[in-house]
């Protein structure tokens, strides 16, 4: 038990360093979230495998969800090219997920109540959609990337296709949440 408390708390640590090497990029200023300001779901954490696919899964869905939106009411061409990466990969990623669910962990259910993260775009287009955007789906992502650090530095995964599942989705959000704060810099 101790153990775990102690690699939860340099998870959280290294996820504070990394957000704020995120947040010191040029851009980042009044109005917008700072490190230590918490979104509700922002720091779910998981403590097995089971728990990494039962919380992971609609947290990938409520990006496709939201990526859905930001497709059909953007203006910027590499927004909706974004958008539809997002529900490319994470409609994939969610299969897969209910696919070792249903074949490793058929007889348990769960109770996991999930709490969104992402604002309500009811009327928002163009500029005003692309900002609310990227300043949430940075947050949704760092969600993403923390959780699956822990299942990986826990060494938590009980199956390796889980683990590479877990590295792919940790290295290619983080990549991503430059790539978002860059936007965010040059377009506003």
């Amino acid at each position: 038990m101790k153990k775990n408390l102690i690699i939860t708390l340099i998870i959280l640590a290294a996820v504070g360093i990394g957000a704020n090497l995120v947040f010191a990029q040029p851009g980042f200023g009044p109005g917008m979230m700072g490190p230590g300001m918490m979104r509700p779901g922002m720091m779910e954490s998981v403590n097995s495998e089971y728990e990494f696919l039962v919380k992971m899964i609609p947290h990938h869905e409520e990006a496709v969800t939201k990526a859905k939106i930001l497709r059909d009411n953007t203006n910027r061409e590499e927004m909706r090219e974004f958008a539809k990466d997002i529900i490319e990969v994470q409609t994939q990623e969610i299969e897969e997920m209910e696919k070792y669910l249903a074949e490793w962990y058929p007889n348990r259910s769960n109770n996991y109540q999930y709490q969104p993260m992402m604002g309500n775009y009811e009327g928002l287009a163009g500029e005003e959609l692309d900002y609310a955007f990227l300043e949430d789906m940075i947050f949704h992502h760092m969600g993403a990337v923390m959780m699956s650090q822990q299942l990986i530095v826990q060494d938590l995964a009980e199956h390796r296709s889980v683990y590479l599942l877990a590295e792919s989705i940790r290295d290619s959000q983080r990549q991503e949440i430059f790539m978002m704060r860059d936007w965010l810099d040059r377009w506003y």
